[in-house]
C-alpha cells in the first residue's frame, strides 16, 4: 500500500513539472518572436537609412515616376441597376364582355392614335339599332302628322307631347345602343407599335384582362429604385449616365422624374430618366443607371493607391527640391469623394506638384529620388 501511494506521488510530481516545463518553453517563444519582429523592424530602418545616406554609389536616388497634377474635373456617382422601359405603354382590353369576332393587327405592326385593333361581337346591338331606327322612323312620322294638326289647331296637346317624347326616348336609345357597339371595339389610345396580341378570334374577352399591348417606342425611359440614404443627393435634373452593357453602349441623360414618396417594404425611391428614340433599344433591357450626386469642375485628383496613412493622417509622397537634391517629401492630404478608384484631394495638393506615382511604395521622408 505505501509503495503504491510512493508511486503515485512521484508521478504526480513528474506531471506537474512537465507541464511547468512546457508552460515556460511557450512563454520563451513568444519572447522571442517579438524580440525578432523589433529587430526586424530595426534592421530595415537602418537599411533605408544607409541607403539615404550612401554617398559611395555613382548612380544616386531611387528611381520613381512623377506626374505634374493639374485640376481637372471630378465627378461622383450612384450606381444602380435599372431597366429600359416606354413611358406610353398600354394594354387594351375589351370595355364590355364579348366574344372576340376580330383581330386586325399583329405584332410588330404600327398603329396610330384611334385605330381599332380588334372588337367583340355586336351581331345582337347591330340588330336592336335597326330595329329602333325603324321605330324612330315610324314615330317621327307620326311626330309631324300631330305636329302639322297642332298648327291646325285640330288635334290634341296631349297626343302632340306623347309623339315627341316617343320620338326623343328613341333617339337616346339610339345613341346608346351606338355607344355600346362602339364599346365591342378595341381603339388604341396611342400611336406606337403592337408588342402583343393576347386575343384570338372566338376567345371571350374582358375589361381588364387579356388584350392587345401597344408600345410608344419613341418615349423610351430608364428606371430605378434609389437607396433613401441617397435622397438628399438625388433630384429631377441631375446629369446621368446610362449604361448599357449588351449594346456596349453610354447615353448622357438627366433624371426627369424622382419621387418624392419612400417604399416602406424597399426603402428606396423610384427615378427616370428620358432617353432618346433609337432603333437598338428595347423596353425591358438592363440598364446600369450612375446618377451624378456630386461634381467639381477643378479638382486635385489622384489614384486611390498613392494615398498611404500614418497613425495620425493620410500622405502622398511628391518630387521636391531640398539642399539642391531632388527628394521625396511626405505631403499629407485630405481625402474627399472616392470614385471608381480615384480620389479627390480637398487639401493638401497644388497645381503643378508632382506627386510620385510608381516606386513610391518603399520611401521614406526626405530620401533622394529620380525620375
Amino acid at each position: 500500500m505505501r509503495k503504491t501511494l510512493l508511486y503515485l506521488t512521484v508521478i504526480v510530481f513528474l506531471a506537474s513539472c512537465g507541464a511547468k516545463e512546457s508552460g515556460d518553453k511557450q512563454a520563451e517563444l513568444e519572447t522571442l518572436k517579438k524580440e525578432r519582429s523589433a529587430l526586424d523592424d530595426k534592421i530595415k530602418a537602418i537599411e533605408k537609412e544607409l541607403a539615404l545616406n550612401d554617398t559611395t554609389k555613382s548612380d544616386k536616388g531611387e528611381l520613381v515616376v512623377v506626374t505634374e497634377i493639374q485640376p481637372i474635373p471630378f465627378t461622383h456617382y450612384i450606381e444602380l441597376q435599372g431597366k429600359i422601359d416606354a413611358d406610353e405603354n398600354v394594354m387594351v382590353t375589351p370595355q364590355i364582355p364579348g366574344v372576340i369576332d376580330a383581330v386586325y393587327v399583329v405584332v410588330g405592326q404600327s398603329v396610330s392614335k384611334g385605330q381599332v385593333l380588334a372588337e367583340t361581337d355586336n351581331d345582337a346591338m347591330v340588330k336592336n339599332i335597326e330595329t329602333l331606327q325603324s321605330q324612330l322612323a315610324f314615330a317621327k312620322d307620326v311626330f309631324n302628322k300631330q305636329k302639322a294638326k297642332k298648327k291646325k289647331k285640330i288635334g290634341s296637346e296631349i297626343q302632340y307631347l306623347s309623339a315627341k317624347n316617343n320620338v326623343e326616348t328613341l333617339e337616346k336609345s339610339i345613341a346608346a345602343a351606338n355607344e355600346q357597339i362602339s364599346a365591342t371595339k378595341l381603339i388604341s389610345p396611342i400611336s406606337g407599335v403592337v408588342d402583343a396580341v393576347d386575343v384570338k378570334v372566338g376567345q371571350i374577352g374582358s375589361p381588364g384582362f387579356q388584350g392587345i399591348r401597344v408600345v410608344n417606342m419613341r418615349t423610351l425611359k430608364a428606371k430605378g429604385e434609389v437607396s433613401e440614404s441617397h435622397a438628399e443627393f438625388v433630384s429631377a435634373g441631375d446629369n446621368t449616365k446610362i449604361i448599357l452593357t449588351d449594346l456596349n453602349k453610354e447615353i448622357d441623360a438627366k433624371i426627369s422624374f424622382a419621387s418624392s414618396v419612400i417604399n416602406p417594404q424597399s426603402r428606396t425611391f423610384s427615378v427616370e430618366a428620358k432617353l432618346p428614340s433609337e432603333s437598338n433599344l428595347k423596353p425591358n433591357m438592363i440598364a446600369v443607371i450612375k446618377i451624378a450626386d456630386y461634381e467639381v469642375a477643378n479638382a486635385m485628383v489622384v489614384d486611390l493607391n498613392m494615398i498611404q496613412k500614418s497613425a495620425d493622417a493620410a500622405f502622398v509622397y511628391v518630387a521636391a527640391q531640398e539642399n539642391g537634391k531632388t527628394v521625396a517629401q511626405r505631403r499629407v492630404v485630405t481625402v474627399g469623394k472616392i470614385y471608381n478608384g480615384m480620389a479627390e484631394i480637398t487639401s493638401g495638393l497644388e497645381k503643378g506638384d508632382k506627386v510620385i506615382t510608381s516606386g513610391y511604395q518603399n520611401l521614406i521622408a526626405g530620401q533622394e529620388i529620380k525620375y
